[in-house]
């Protein structure tokens, strides 16, 4: 059954390229491989396994971006030139620079075009890095085997000017989801959050589908890595307002309630799209309020609770424990008086309400039970459940988008190009009646 259901659904994977031109987008041609999905319980843990392709093979196809018009140039002329003009202290245009990436042919020129993007960036004309140059530059990446040149730009977006739009984004992060590189896929949603982009419901679908599937690895979390993941979480969940969201939303505020109780708000929110109150745990503890007291079929997923309580549990014995250990250890009173002194009172207060969240979750997580508002599966199988319902429906609207920003690009590009061909006419007639007045003088 299964092995039928896969050959019928290989057969629409791969619309053919005329599909661009067609007017309206047709559901059957954005259907996607979707093998058998199984969750297997093991050991109390889950592992997940899936057979997909995530994005269809016409969002991700190069045709309609390799159709525009051509600008051939020998890069090493273009190098030299960039080199001439950068010594002598004048700006190279933008138009310059996106005709170098627009016409990288191996991996090494992916280099060579590295350096003079940061070059641009510290130019006068920094500014003026056009988007379709950034999204260019993320496609030659892929296409010669430089991700890691796009990852690395793109964590330094302030040295080369690397803000990708929403389905520059979502080519980045597919690409790393089917190499089954999370990690990498984290990295670039890190990327997306910081620059509150979240906006498709494609980049919604992506960017839980690479949390939870990195989450689900058990990876040992730094305290940046654990907050980076948790706010990450949570704006992503807060757009998407079913139970995968919601799930969402509970891990991301326990995962900053524990960066919180840890380093305080402060290292919290900065830096961070976040809320500088005070009270993640809260937070999550209203989530689960909300959901108990809300009729209907959102749940939150057994895991997402499960780590909530694990993670209140280990503070508030960690809060005992240290208690214990500063009466021990500092023996008089003015050392202790310094220790509260230094810390936030705020921060002070949050720790302290540890036990009465606590006792908080217990009352509530019994009321998620007897509601059959828990749900048994992990939130990976919560997102691989919504990627089968939403994506394909959401790729239509964005490949529509797309072929609209790809003919105004177009558009820009040329007028660009008319305006240099003006300037460089004019400066070449100012040019020849200088020399005619010099050889009149003459």
């Amino acid at each position: 059954m299964y092995l039928s259901t896969a050959l019928s659904l290989t057969q629409n994977c791969c619309p053919p390229l005329s599909w661009w031109y067609r007017p309206k987008m047709a559901a059957s041609l954005l259907q996607r491989c979707l093998g058998a999905v199984k969750v297997i319980h093991k050991c109390g843990t889950y592992s997940f396994i899936d057979r997909r392709c995530l994005l269809s093979a016409a969002y991700t196809d190069t045709k309609l971006w390799e159709e525009r018009e051509k600008d051939h140039q020998n890069l090493a002329l273009m190098a030299a030139l960039m080199d001439r003009i950068y010594d002598r202290n004048f700006p190279v245009s933008s138009l310059t620079i996106s005709r170098f990436v627009d016409n990288i042919s191996s991996r090494e020129e992916v280099d060579q075009a590295e350096y003079y993007l940061y070059k641009f960036r510290h130019s006068p004309n920094c500014w003026y890095l056009r988007d379709w140059t950034v999204h260019s530059w993320v496609r030659q990446c892929l296409r010669y085997g430089a991700r890691d040149k796009a990852l690395h730009t793109l964590k330094n977006k302030v040295q080369y000017g690397m803000f990708p739009d929403d389905f520059t984004f979502n080519l980045l992060i597919d690409s790393f989801i089917k190499d089954g590189d999370f990690k990498g896929a984290c990295s670039v949603v890190e990327e997306v959050m910081l620059q509150e982009s979240f906006d498709l419901p494609s980049t919604q679908i992506l960017s839980m589908y690479a949390l939870s599937s990195y989450l689900a690895t058990k990876p040992e979390l730094s305290v940046s890595e654990q907050r980076a993941l948790g706010a990450a979480l949570l704006i992503c969940g807060l757009k998407q307002d079913n139970s995968t969201g919601l799930s969402a939303q509970l891990l991301g505020c326990a995962l900053l309630g524990k960066v919180e109780m840890a380093a305080g708000i402060h290292a919290v929110f900065r830096g961070m799209p976040l809320m500088w109150t005070p009270g993640y745990l809260g937070r999550a503890l209203a989530i689960m309020e909300r959901v108990a007291a809300t009729p209907g079929d959102r749940k939150l997923s057994k895991d997402a609770v499960d780590y909530l309580g694990g993670l209140l549990q280990d503070l508030s014995s960690a809060l005992d424990s240290k208690s214990s250990s500063v009466e021990d250890e500092l023996g008089g009173e003015e050392e202790g008086k310094k220790e509260e002194e230094d810390e936030d009172e705020d921060d002070q207060a949050e720790r302290e309400k540890l036990p009465l969240y606590a006792s908080r979750f217990k009352e509530l997580s019994g009321q998620l039970q007897s509601g059959g508002k828990v749900d048994p599966s992990p939130l990976q199988v919560l997102v691989s459940s919504l990627v089968q319902q939403g994506l394909a429906s959401a790729e239509g609207p964005d490949m529509e988008q797309y072929q609209r920003k790809v003919r105004e690009w177009e558009a820009e590009r040329q007028q660009l190009i008319r305006r240099e061909k003006e300037m460089r006419e004019r400066a070449e007639e100012e040019r020849e009646a200088r020399q005619a007045a010099k050889a009149a003088a003459q």
